[in-house]
Order: structure tokens, then sequence, then C-alpha cells
């Protein structure tokens, strides 16, 4: 069988070689390859090496040479096809059948790489018209260079221009190629028209790991500069998964830093596009961002396979010095806690209140930042912190809730080795500090029950462990009323919802008035979004709400029982399933309230 070349190249690309050879041979980083010991023939010195950026393997020794295909079909004896499909499988790809229909529709996916790098260019050109000199100045002005915002390729996509459209147009795309990717929608106001999903955004391409652009990322602009003047619209927006963009998956930045992590620069997971720009300017050239969700364990996974083999690989996750960042550091650790493995973790770094890494290199310079990093904590601090905030460990039974707690926290991670040495250092810790001499039990108590501020010296985590760096949040009260939970929930995740049941939303008798401030705000987001065709995906609406600040509802909101309670709620839920959820949620909630009346 024949198979299409663009095919074949997008397995390459996906698969690296070192991954495939290096499950059967042991690889060392050396510099930007990895060598070992040739699988081909017997040797004591290594003289194989592998080359993930050309896509190679070369032995110096008897000449075996080949791509990640050949070396399966060499080493394993497969078959050609065999060894497609293997590769295929680990890509996450389907092999195209032998149909012209199918090479067509393979050919037509991987065209949408080119139709994203034009778009790309074109919203660059614009950048730099002149017409738009003012988005450019406010970029200078924001401490970028030229020479970065061009090594970034950043853009701007014009207010309700269809230029674009017609740029690609000449090219040979056809309408229906643009919305595929995300560039343009259908209106919804207007059968027959389509407009452009980003209009007056700065624009940051989105790469993925071999740097194609597969997607983009906007930013609203200040009033100043021909923004929004009721800061309604949502700070970020970004493109619609797709075929060859799928969000949970990519890192911001990762394709940029891939070389400075093969040379052991340390890996800095932040939280915005700004925040990769100005730490990249600024030198530290190995920092990436997820795309407008929180960190996912595939994302995690994909850091780790692309830093050096042979020592900790522990990427630095940096967090915002606000509510929001803290909130976000306390997920990714629920995230990272699972899948822990032996020299596989995190880190975790808290900026200053107010700061991001953007604000805080632009006010205080490279040193802060990096004093920041230096300040790191590992999980096993992370989680000491996080139960130990806000207890009162003055009695017997509070410690061993306490420890109760931890314990109940490590047997989460999945690896039994990481697991068993978690709960050692655990317990080895709460022997020292409650059950040895008693001044220092007292020092300890008396700290942790009166000095809630975050330390970030170096002192002997066996005598006084590090406090938290996160803030109590208060309970929220009154969060009986599943059903008001449910509802909100699921239009905050499921956005579209609205335009068939925001009426009913509002309609909805709430009784907890934080969920009803919530609704008001949430039912005037959704009807601006809807009125202006601005599409909004649960990630944009999340972080609108919380800079109006309900992050501490939200929180409550989606607390581990909703799902376990309303599951078609979840965000990857089909859209028919989550229709028919909420509408049966919706009409209980009125039979039990006219029933009441009777």
């Amino acid at each position: 069988m024949q198979l299409p070349k663009a095919f074949l190249d997008e397995i390459r690309a996906r698969v690296p070689v070192s991954d495939i050879v290096g499950k059967r041979t042991k690889l060392t980083r050396a510099g930007r390859e990895f060598k070992g010991c040739c699988p081909f023939h017997k040797e004591k010195t290594p003289s194989f090496y592998v080359n993930d950026q050309k896509g190679f393997y070369h032995c110096f020794g008897c000449g075996a040479h080949g791509d990640v295909v050949g070396f399966l079909m060499n080493h394993d004896n497969m078959a050609f096809m065999d060894a497609v499909e293997q590769l295929a499988g680990i890509a996450g790809m389907q092999v195209p059948k032998p149909s012209k229909e199918e090479q067509q529709k393979f050919a037509r996916q991987m065209s949408q790489y080119d139709l994203m790098e034009q778009a790309t260019k074109w919203y660059e050109a614009q950048l730099h018209d002149p017409r738009y000199k003012k988005i450019l100045d406010y970029l200078r002005g924001r401490g970028l260079s030229l020479e970065t915002i061009k090594s970034f390729r950043l853009g701007f996509a014009p207010p309700e221009e269809m230029g674009l459209s017609q740029q690609l147009k000449k090219s040979g795309y056809a309408q229906e190629d643009m919305m595929e990717v995300g560039l343009f929608r259908a209106s919804e106001r207007k059968a027959v028209e389509v407009y452009p999903f980003f209009r007056n955004r700065v624009i940051f391409p989105v790469q993925d790991f071999q740097g194609r652009v597969v997607a983009f990322g906007g930013r609203v602009l200040p009033e100043s500069h021909g923004g929004p003047a009721d800061k309604s619209a949502p700070k970020y927006v970004n493109s619609p998964e797709s075929s060859i963009f799928h969000k949970g998956r990519m890192l911001y930045g990762l394709s940029r830093a891939r070389k400075a992590i093969g040379d052991g620069d340390p890996v800095i997971v932040v939280e915005g596009y700004m925040d990769v720009i100005a730490l990249a300017q600024a030198g530290f050239r190995a920092a990436v961002a997820p795309l407008g969700t929180a960190l996912t364990e595939t994302q995690i996974e994909e850091i780790w396979k692309t830093m050096p083999s042979g020592a900790l690989r522990a990427p630095i996750l940096c967090f915002d010095g606000d509510t929001a960042g803290q909130r976000a550091a306390s997920r990714s650790l629920e995230r990272v806690l699972p899948i822990l493995k032996p020299d596989h973790s995190v880190k975790f770094s808290f900026l200053p209140e107010e700061h991001d890494p953007d604000s805080l290199i632009r006010a205080q310079g490279i040193q802060a930042m990096q004093r920041e990093l230096d300040s790191a904590i590992g999980v096993f601090e992370m989680l000491w912190n996080e139960e130990a905030q806000g207890r009162n460990l003055s009695q017997p039974e509070n410690k061993a809730g306490f420890r109760s707690a931890l314990e109940k926290r490590a047997r989460q991670i999945s690896n039994n080795t990481v697991q068993e040495f978690f709960i050692y250092e655990l317990n080895q810790k709460i022997k020292e500090i409650f059950l040895s001499n008693k001044s220092t039990q007292n020092n300890y108590t008396k700290k942790l029950n009166t000095d809630n501020k975050w330390q970030k010296n170096k002192q002997n985590i066996a005598q006084i462990p590090h406090r938290s760096p996160v803030k109590q949040v208060t309970a929220v009260k009154g969060m009986n009323n599943l059903r008001e939970r449910i509802l909100i929930a699921a239009m905050i995740n499921h956005p579209a919802l609205f335009e068939d049941f925001g009426e009913e939303l509002g309609m909805v008798d709430i009784q907890q008035t934080e969920h009803n401030q919530l609704r008001r705000d949430l039912t005037e987001f959704l009807s601006r979004a809807e009125a202006e065709e601005i599409y909004l995906d649960d990630q944009a609406v999340k972080q609108h709400l919380n800079q109006l600040g309900h992050g501490k509802i939200l929180d409550a909101i989606f607390d581990k029982s909703l799902y376990l309670h309303a599951g078609f709620v979840k965000p990857d839920q089909p859209p028919e399933t989550v229709r028919q959820g909420w509408q049966d949620t919706y009409s209980r909630g009125q039979e039990n309230a006219a029933w009441k009346k009777r």
C-alpha cells in the first residue's frame, strides 16, 4: 500500500526517534543529541547517536543509519506497514485507508499547517503596518524589544476586517478551510455571513513541538489603544480546538525552548503568553505556558520527556502572587501527585503579591526573578504546607488528624516506590517535630498558629517546615443547594448553552446570595458576548468571573462532589448530553417549586 508522504512526515514529526530507541537500548544526553552503545552490533564504547531534531539515528561503528520507521524495521524485524501502524498508534493517528477519499482527507489536514502559516504572516504584517503603529508602540511600551516581537512572530488582528479572508482566498483556500481551523465563525445573526474569530487583538501564534503554527491566542487591547471601555471582553481568547490543535496537550513556547531544555536550562512553567516572552527576553530561555487551561498531566509528561535524562526532572511551576495564582498551585499539586515517579517531579515558586513574571522583571529586574526561582520548594514541602495551613496543632488529636491527612494525600501517588518514600519522610518529620523534645514542638506549633507570612529562607525543614504560600480561603457556607451549583456550573463550562437557556437561568429561584451575584455577572457577560458574536470557552468565562472577585465561590461550586452528582457538566461532554442534563435539572426544580405551593 502506498501511503501519502505527508502522513509519513507527520509520524516522523510526532514520534521522536529517541523515544523508540531509548526503550530498546540505554541512551544518555550528549549536547543536542543522545548517545549509547549500538543495538545493531556489540561494542563497549558508545558510537551510536540519535538526533531528534534531524529525525535520524547513526552508528559510527557499523554504519547503521535511518529514521524512526527504519529503526523498527531493522531492529524489531518488522514489516513496513507493521512499523507504521505501531508508530501511528503512539502518535494518536489513523493510517489512511487505501482510498482516494482518505488520502485526500489526510492531505487536507496537512494543508492546514500551510493555511495557519499564511495567516501568521498576515497578522505579522498588520502589526508592522504604519496604520497600526499605535499597537506596536503598545507592545514596545510593555518592555518588548522589536527583536523579541519579531522572534515570537507577534501580530495584530484589526477590528472588523476581512482582509485575512481575502488574502487566504487568493491562495486557494475556501471559507470552509478557514472556519475549520477557527479563523472565522458563522454569524448567528446573519445566516449567510461569517466574521473573524480574532478582532482588535494582539495575536500570539501557538506552535506545536515541531514549530508549526497550529493556533492563535488573542489579547484584548487597553482602552488607551482602542480596546473596549467597559472591560466586558475576556482578556485572552484562544483558537478553538481543531484536528491540528489540542490545547490540553500543547504548551506555548515549548518548540522554542526545546534546545535550551536540552542544554540543561531550568524549565519554568508560567501562566501566560506575556510571561513566557518576558522571561525569554530576560534570558530565561526555557519558559513555557499552558494554553488558557490549568496545567494538565499530559503537559507535565511532555515537559519531562523533553528534559535531559540522568538527573532529576523537576520543572519549576511559577505562580502569580495573587489569590488566583495560589489556587492554581493547589490544583497543580493535585494533578502532579498521582503521576510522580522516580526522578520525575516539579517545584513550586510563588512570586510576591501583585506580581507576575512580566511585571516583576520590569519592576525589580532579572535578579529579583532569579531569587524567586531559587526559592522554589519541592512537592514534599508543598504538600506539607497545604495540610498544615490553618490547623491548630496544640492538641494530640489535631496532630493525629494532620498526620492522617498527609498520609491520605501521599497515597494518591501511583508509583509505589515514590509513595513509600513520601510516607516514610512524612512519618519521620512528624516524629522529629511532635514526638521529640518539647521545645522544638512548642516552637513549631507557636509559629504555625501565629505567623501566616510566607517565609522563603533556607531553614531546616526538619525543625521549622516551610509555611504555606497559599492564604487560607474561608469556606463558603450554605453550599447545600446542589441544583443551583449544577445549573450555574453547566453554563460556565458550556457558554453555548446561553443562547437556548439564558432566559431560564435568569428565572431560577436562587437562594444563595453569592450564587445570585455570580448568576447576574455571568448572565451579563454572556449576553454581551452573544450580542458582539464573541466566541467564549469555559476558561475565558472563568477568568472573567475570577477578575470580578468570584474566585472563592467558583472553587466552592466546582468542588470534587459536583461531577459525582452531575457528570454531564464536565467541559468535555457532548453538547446534546449537556443540553439534556440542563433541561432535566431545571425541570425537576420547577416541579419541586410547584409542589411546594400546593
